[in-house]
């Protein structure tokens, strides 16, 4: 019989699967309810509908998280609820950043003790659940927080900075003196990418607005280019790696730019087969990345953060009871870096 924790009360719950025993899921919602009508619930169902491979491996060495803090990244959040992508019809409990204080550790995890400082990111996209005062995740997650680090600045980095290191370090292999360009590159991705790509030697052009290239040269960018006035295709060529996180027609045009050999590593969607065919008739490569949970690569994300070469923009912080507030920010599609949610 396959095993499941539950956090519930701010305790690890070892107990049978109950997905098929609509009492038992019963008896959970009302436990739940006395709680916290919608974290708690949404926690105990989420751990439970996570896919049963990973559970299967994973569950006996599980982590509960106490005192958590989490980065709301406006690219994710707000629009994994607004478009229901791997979260389904509400209710549901979003966020997958984690940094927070280790309540209880499961039978077999030897990374943590009890009251260990840890961050990272639930396995995306189905182990969602953050946004509540416990969450309960496979111990390979989390890393040990570096203690120069805190926990809001800490909660702001595992999936966007994760997502920045698996495409341009593990898909691209940046190297030094290559040609890095980087849309939207004062986003949430873009500027944690920005500081990747010069942490390993690279060229770093980036795209914003005019408002935000100052920023953007504090955060070491070679080049910024404003693409509200500047055609990015004319402006720039020879480009060994393009990190595309708009999709449409700047990914498109972003495959002009590449040198033969070079890499485009796109965020949203998949790529089409007129672009595939576009690339292959330019000798470029064109990857389309969704980002993993990866504990090798939030070490690292930890080894730069910890250092000083790595640090998230808060363009914001909110109470979790101010979520929504929080999500309408980031749907402007104006904000700086991240926005952050503290839960106590």
């Amino acid at each position: 019989m396959r095993q499941v924790y539950i956090a519930l009360l701010g305790r690890a719950i070892n107990q049978p699967d109950t997905a098929q025993d609509p009492t038992a899921q019963d008896a959970t919602a009302q436990d739940a309810t006395a709680q916290d009508a919608t974290a708690q619930d949404a926690t105990a169902q989420d751990a439970d509908a996570q896919d049963a491979d990973a559970q299967d491996a994973d569950a006996l060495a599980a982590l509960v998280i106490d005192r958590l803090l989490h980065g709301a990244g406006p690219h994710a959040d707000w629009k994994h609820r607004a478009g229901g992508a791997f979260v389904g019809e509400p209710p549901f409990v979003l966020g997958w950043d984690v940094s927070g204080v280790v309540e209880a550790v499961g039978f077999g995890g030897t990374l943590f003790k009890p009251g260990d400082e840890v961050f990272g990111m639930l396995p995306y996209p189905h182990g969602r659940g953050s946004h509540a005062e416990y969450v309960t995740a496979p111990t390979r997650s989390f890393v040990p927080k570096p203690p120069s680090v805190d926990h809001i600045q800490a909660g702001a980095l595992p999936l966007a900075a994760l997502t920045a290191w698996q495409a341009l370090v593990d898909t691209a292999d940046v190297r030094p003196g290559q040609r890095v360009l980087i849309h939207a590159a004062a986003g949430g991705v873009g500027h944690l990418a920005v500081q990747i790509a010069k942490a390993r030697g690279a060229y770093v052009i980036g795209t914003a607005s005019a408002g935000k290239h100052a920023f953007l040269r504090e955060l070491g960018a070679d080049e910024v280019i404003d693409y509200r006035s500047v055609d990015f295709a004319e402006a720039v060529s020879d480009v060994d790696v393009v990190l595309d996180p708009l999709a449409g027609e700047t990914r498109t045009r972003s495959l002009d730019v590449l040198r033969k050999g070079g890499t485009l590593v796109s965020l949203l969607g998949g790529g089409t087969p007129e672009e595939a065919e576009k690339a292959a008739e330019l000798g470029v490569r064109l990857e389309v990345l969704l980002v993993e949970a990866d504990h090798a690569g939030m070490r690292a994300i930890a080894d730069l953060a910890g250092s000083g070469r790595l640090r998230a923009h808060i363009e914001a912080t909110f109470p979790l009871a101010r979520a929504a507030e929080a999500h309408t920010l980031g749907e402007t599609g104006r904000t700086t870096g991240k926005i952050v949610l503290t839960v106590r």
